[in-house]
């Protein structure tokens, strides 16, 4: 029931404010680690640990705390800690900012300010969709699906160490001179983390796919041929599945082609996006939920 009341929480009010957050916590002790940055895999791997350890030691007391309580009590008090630890409501919301841009520049505008981290000035309209597609299937697995699997067989605590990990990765994990050495802990780590959750969003979107009435098999085809076209080890997995359920290319510009076979997206392939993810986030959530149901009995 915790996982269900969570989610509840989300779906009602969103994300909880910026100082209460757990998720801002750790992206400001992210940031101001990253001001030691002196180029070494050594100093990142000790500041990504410090945070890690103040991440996970916080739920771990939080955990054990709850498992005091009465069942009644703790349920709904584990439901409030939970919710800040996925996000569904937002990445929506941002999704549909896109969707609802009245043009063009402002539709890039909205993708740049929620969504991605890369420019967005020169991309075209079919670019700008596709971003929006691929940063909401990634996200099904990075916000929700992780997070909750992590919650399944280790409580706060794992989904907690899970939300700092991404998090890092969200801020130290790139390519650069800058952070190519320093958040190399913070990205591998994370692929790690991510590789199973990945798949499983894969298998919750082929099934939300056929509760669609969308082509399956040909979300299962390009899955399989396309899902190891990303650099990332898991990004891929759920973007190349819903470049086969919509039957739209997903690209960016000299990294990656997924679904190439097909016709770039429209403003309307975001909104049969969203639809196809809530089902799948559905799945996610009721599976969880019976998960933990099964557990307690």
């Amino acid at each position: 029931m915790t996982i269900f009341l969570a989610w509840l929480l989300d779906a009602l009010w969103g994300e909880p404010p910026a100082r209460l957050h757990p998720v801002v916590w750790m992206g400001s002790y992210l940031r101001a680690a990253k001001k030691y940055n002196d180029g070494t895999i050594k100093r990142g791997v000790l500041l990504w640990a410090g945070g890690a350890t103040l991440s996970v030691g916080s739920a771990a007391v939080a955990q054990m705390v709850l498992t005091r309580l009465p069942v009644l009590v703790q349920i709904p008090i584990a439901a409030v800690l939970l919710k800040p630890l996925f996000a569904w409501r937002a990445l929506k919301e941002a999704a549909q900012t896109v969707a609802d841009a009245p043009d063009l520049p402002e539709a890039r505008k909205q993708l740049s300010w929620s969504l991605v981290s890369r420019d967005t000035s020169e991309l075209s309209a079919g670019e700008v969709y596709g971003a929006t597609i691929e940063s909401v299937a990634e996200n099904l697995s990075d916000s929700v699906v992780a997070p909750l699997f992590y919650y399944c067989i280790g409580g706060l605590t794992l989904a907690g160490l899970y939300r700092y990990a991404n998090t890092a990765d969200a801020m130290w994990g790139y390519r650069t001179p800058e952070l190519e050495r320093f958040g190399k802990m913070a990205a591998r780590t994370d692929d790690v983390l991510n590789w199973i959750p990945a798949r499983l969003t894969t298998l919750c979107l082929l099934g939300a796919s056929a509760l669609a009435g969308k082509d399956t098999r040909r979300a299962f085809q390009v899955w399989r041929r396309d899902s190891h076209n990303t650099s990332s080890p898991n990004a891929g997995q759920p973007m190349s599945t819903m470049a086969g359920i919509l039957g739209r290319q997903l690209t960016k510009r000299g990294v990656y082609s997924l679904g190439a076979e097909f016709d770039e997206p429209t403003r309307a392939d975001v909104e049969r996006t969203l639809r196809v993810t809530n089902i799948a986030a559905w799945l996610v959530v009721a599976g969880a939920t019976l998960w933990m149901l099964r557990r307690r009995l």
